[in-house]
């Protein structure tokens, strides 16, 4: 028997062994091989490897029986360059599935010393008892969450994160895409938060119905879609009040799950689930740097930033904008004769009132204290105007209960400042220009507002 089937892969100086010793070193493995200088399979041993036609892949390179694209170990023992004993590497059976072996193999050189092919035998560490075979998916469970980890170490923010899990975990199992979706097990409508691959319609279809299915809730769920993409769901819910799920789902007519990737996906989710949750707390610190830990307004900061982000289009579209800085009258009074939790609740209420009384795509901050700013995209000053005429009505109405049988009763002063296009005035000038409108208005009396005049 040939050292390779195909010998024009080596020159004459290679050594080829053969007789007894060759039918040895074939009867020594489950797989044996050897690729040129290529990487094709030039020889493959027994006539079927893992439901295979041995003589279907010669000539095809050597790590389309690869499995998981290297996940675990990362071993490609077709693909050494100095000699490896016992090494595990998982390949892939033609039903889909994959098999743990131990390889020993070496590379082949010539007479210069470069490397024209490797030979190396497998031995399967799954024998015929059911024993080793939970042992082997164990172990291959185990690999799969020890790469998914270190691929998340390299990872910062939780996106990220999330990202590695999902290609690691798609390419393990031969997926066509993974999916983190929420909410699972509802009637409410299904978003996708983080995804690689294309998620067609009928895969959702099959997402939306295990979604809602009483049991996908508490494990894992499995269906087929139309077009014959097997579909999986595996929950993931978080400390954190999260009924989130994950999805996987494979090409059409490729083999349906079964109980060993199920096992496997359900391991992962356990990472997936603290990935979520880190994700939630990086997301309420990055509210609560915006915002304001009482009144859940923005801060100044966010607020100035924000307005600058804004500032360039509204120039652009050729749009006016107004800001409108408003004072709680007497709150320092309250706080002084009814304690700070009554001041506390004025805040809140005024905040409520500040949001009901603006769109949702305008701005409303706490700038401090008892002061407060608005901004308006696209109004002027009678808009504005307009807005601070109903704070003047409703706030004293809103706050009355907090301020009874005291003279000093809680209202609002507003100064409204008007940008208009072709004017280039930075926010802080706006402040100081509301500002001073706002401070006019306490000087008279209080719980009114004023428009600061318009720049020529």
């Amino acid at each position: 028997m040939r050292y390779l089937r195909d010998a024009a892969a080596l020159t004459p100086a290679v050594t080829v062994p053969g007789g007894a010793w060759d039918e040895l070193f074939a009867l020594a493995g489950d797989v044996v091989f050897a690729t040129d200088r290529t990487g094709r399979l030039v020889d493959l041993r027994p006539e079927t490897v893992l439901g295979w036609l041995a003589r279907e892949l010669i000539g095809r390179t050597a790590t389309c029986l690869l499995a998981d694209h290297g996940v675990g170990s990362g071993f490609n023992p077709f693909g050494v360059t100095e000699p490896v004993c016992r090494r595990r590497a998982w390949l892939r059976g033609s039903d889909g599935g994959a098999a743990c072996l131990t390889f020993t193999v070496v590379p082949m050189r010539d007479e210069a010393g470069a490397i024209v092919g490797v030979r190396g035998l497998g031995q399967s560490i799954v024998g015929r008892d059911h024993g080793d075979q939970r042992l082997a998916a164990t172990l291959r469970r185990g690999e799969l969450i020890d790469t998914i980890l270190q691929d998340v170490r390299r990872e910062v923010a939780a996106a990220r994160m999330m990202q590695a899990v999902l290609e690691t975990l798609a390419g393990a199992l031969g997926a066509e895409g993974c999916a983190i979706v929420d909410p699972v097990g509802s009637d409410a409508p299904m978003m996708f938060r983080h995804q690689i691959g294309e998620i067609g319609q009928t895969v959702m279809a099959a997402a939306h119905a295990l979604a809602k299915a009483r049991d996908a809730a508490d494990v894992e769920a499995c269906a087929t879609a139309e077009d014959g993409r097997p579909v999986m769901i595996c929950p993931c819910r978080a400390r954190f009040g999260e009924n989130a799920g994950l999805l996987i789902w494979r090409q059409a007519d490729s083999p349906r799950w079964d109980a060993e990737e199920m096992a496997l996906v359900a391991s992962a989710t356990g990472i997936v689930r603290v990935i979520l949750e880190h994700e939630l707390i990086q997301q309420e610190m990055a509210r609560q740097a915006r915002h304001d830990p009482l009144t859940g307004l923005l801060n100044r900061r966010s607020f100035l930033d924000e307005i600058e982000r804004r500032l360039s289009r509204l120039e652009r579209d050729g749009m006016s904008s107004s800001l409108l800085l408003v004072d709680i009258d007497h709150l320092k009074a309250t706080n002084d004769s009814r304690g700070h939790d009554a001041g506390d609740e004025a805040l809140c209420i005024a905040a409520g009132l500040l949001r009901a009384t603006v769109r949702p795509t305008d701005l409303v901050a706490r700038l401090g204290g008892d002061e407060f700013a608005l901004w308006l995209d696209g109004a002027d000053d009678l808009t504005a105007a307009e807005r601070a005429e109903h704070l003047r009505l409703e706030a004293p109405k809103l706050l009355s209960h907090l301020c009874d049988g005291d003279p000093r009763k809680l209202a609002m002063s507003t100064g409204i400042v008007t940008r208009w296009p072709n004017h280039d005035e930075d926010i802080e000038t706006l402040l100081h220009r509301a500002g001073e409108a706002m401070l006019d208005v306490k000087r008279h009396g209080r719980a009114h507002w004023r428009t600061a005049r318009r720049v020529p």
